[in-house]
């Protein structure tokens, strides 16, 4: 089955591509990267590593491959990203509902903090 997904010259492809755990060293993922405080830097995908998923009723999954030599270090937050991740974080932590901050973030499925929603749920009984 790995042979079925073994090109490393591209041309069935398109462009290099390997099975699952067997690219070649000095290639990453984007995750791969990011743990190394890398990033791709706008270079062009160089290979791309395909497999089955029995997770996803068996379709092919694809993760892009990227060198490392051509990387470059992960830009560093600015104080307004800073501030605006905060102020995205407190928006996800206020309930809609009583205005106050939940102390988590509030579940989407109920669209309240758990609270007002239970309390509403007992009134509608």
């Amino acid at each position: 089955m790995a042979a079925r997904f073994y090109d490393p010259d591209g041309t069935r492809y398109g462009i290099p591509t390997y099975p699952f755990r067997l690219a070649p060293d000095g290639l990453a993922t984007r995750r791969q990267l990011r743990a190394k405080g890398l990033r791709p830097g706008g270079q062009d995908i160089a290979a791309q590593i395909l497999w089955r998923s029995r997770r996803y009723g068996r379709r092919v999954r694809v993760a892009y491959l990227y060198r490392l030599d051509l990387a470059r270090p992960v830009r560093p937050m600015t104080p307004a990203k800073w501030a605006a991740l905060a102020k995205a974080n407190a928006a996800r932590r206020t309930c809609p509902d009583c205005q106050l901050d939940a102390g988590y973030c509030i579940p989407t499925s109920l669209g309240m903090c758990v609270t007002c929603f239970y309390s509403e749920e007992q009134r509608a009984a």
